[in-house]
């Protein structure tokens, strides 16, 4: 019985019968004209059978052995019968030349993947977003690399190479305390002081953007002010603590805040909050040949640096619970001594790159090319010295850089924070 015909119906039959007419083809020759006179063939090799056939096909032709017109004939023979294309027909002779036999590679490994960070990194990794209060995907990589590559720390051999999309997904099995933000309306003012536009540093440090961020009242009882001064070019960024936000509290703190900056200041952003756009204020800044200017209505983006770091710095150190007046000499030094110092030296940031398309709309880019510590952003700027207060050299801020390395300089604002919220806690229950 030839399968060219009437053997049909024994092909599709399972197990030996398939075997046993198959096998009646002996030479190349054979096939050929096999396949030339099966134009139509109603019957394939079941899918559980195809590995074991190809086998024995290629076994019993001597694959191997076979010329280029051969090896043409075999496959053609065992695309037809199998029902695979020509292509997964030649990965299996392939395999099979190179293995001796057929196998599927379904699933993962026999001994499952490898893990590629241990039990150890992710430890490290929670231990870091503990220290520096879980900054984004890209500035917590920054944070290893730097503890990697400047501090020489082993123990980020890994973590310093991972992916941020990878850190996300570590990330995924820790539990992570958020805090919801609500943020309350500017209060209006209608005093004629200061210009209403936005700054212009043109790469220059030196123009400040200024907020005030309130802690809360508690029983009729207001809390501390933070004042948050950011520059607008290379971010750096002090936050001092007044008890009030009266002038008699609030001129000396802002005054602490514009000596300690290490540039020149130049200009003095605020939004339309009072405590800002008063006589006193503006007849100061003036004295100083500081530019005053102010937010314009409509446009929020005017004062949205200091904005965006009341949240993403005070907040997040400082927290939303309300700290009784009293205790502001107390935060305001750990602010000088420990947060300003971390944030300014330590704590990477982006700096986005402003791109305008052919409308003269611009657009901000932000890549992890440009992600900088204020500090290292104010010394990559061309002739960075000439920007300084006299008396402060660039040599002076690299020693305070490199005093301590990143996750030193975290520990050591954390404890400091821990100890401060602890008294305020021991003394408001003592006079409780």
């Amino acid at each position: 019985m030839s399968l060219s015909g009437g053997c049909a119906e024994s092909v599709m039959m399972p197990g030996m019968v398939i075997d046993r007419e198959e096998a009646r083809l002996q030479t190349i020759a054979q096939v050929r004209a096999f396949l030339d006179g099966a134009t139509e063939i109603a019957f394939k090799v079941p899918k559980a059978e195809r590995y074991p056939f190809i086998e024995r096909v290629l076994t019993r032709f001597g694959s191997a052995s076979q010329g280029r017109v051969g090896k043409g004939v075999l496959l053609r023979y065992l695309a037809r019968l199998t029902g695979l294309s020509r292509q997964q027909v030649t990965r299996l002779v392939r395999q099979y030349r190179q293995e001796g036999t057929l196998s599927t590679r379904h699933g993962p490994p026999p001994h499952g993947f490898r893990r590629r960070f241990t039990a150890t990194d992710v430890a490290l990794l929670a231990e870091i977003d503990a220290l520096h209060s879980t900054l984004s995907g890209p500035a917590t990589k920054k944070v290893m690399e730097r503890a990697l590559l400047i501090f020489g720390d082993a123990r980020f051999e890994r973590l310093a190479r991972i992916s941020v999309s990878h850190l996300y997904n570590l990330r995924g099995g820790t539990p992570y305390q958020r805090t919801r933000w609500h943020w309350t309306k500017t209060r209006p003012t209608g005093m004629p002081i200061g210009q209403r536009r936005a700054p212009h540093p043109n790469g220059r440090p030196g123009y400040i953007r200024i907020d005030s961020v309130h802690q809360g009242d508690q029983d009729g009882a207001n809390g501390v002010y933070h004042i948050n001064a950011v520059d607008g070019v290379t971010q750096f960024q002090l936050v001092a603590t007044c008890e009030k936000i009266s002038e008699a509290s609030r001129l000396p703190v802002i005054q602490q805040l514009l000596e300690g900056v290490p540039f020149v200041i130049l200009g003095f952003h605020a939004d339309n909050g009072s405590e800002y756009i008063t006589y006193q204020v503006a007849t100061w800044l003036e004295k100083l040949r500081i530019e005053f200017t102010k937010s314009r209505p409509r446009h929020s983006n005017d004062n949205a640096l200091a904005e965006s770091k009341n949240g993403a710095v005070v907040r997040k150190h400082l927290g939303y619970a309300h700290i009784p007046q009293q205790f502001a000499e107390q935060v305001n030094a750990c602010c000088a001594n420990y947060l300003n110092p971390y944030v300014n030296f330590h704590r990477p940031c982006f700096f986005p790159e402003t791109i305008t398309d052919a409308k003269g709309k611009e657009r901000k880019r932000s890549h992890d090319r440009d992600m900088k510590t204020p500090y290292e952003k104010l010394k990559s700027l061309p002739e960075a010295s000439q920007y300084l207060k006299l008396g402060i050299t660039v040599e002076h801020l690299d020693a305070h850089a490199t005093r301590m390395s990143d996750t030193q300089a975290a520990l050591a604002l954390h404890h400091a924070r821990r100890t401060l919220f602890q008294s305020i806690s021991a003394a408001s229950r003592k006079r409780a």
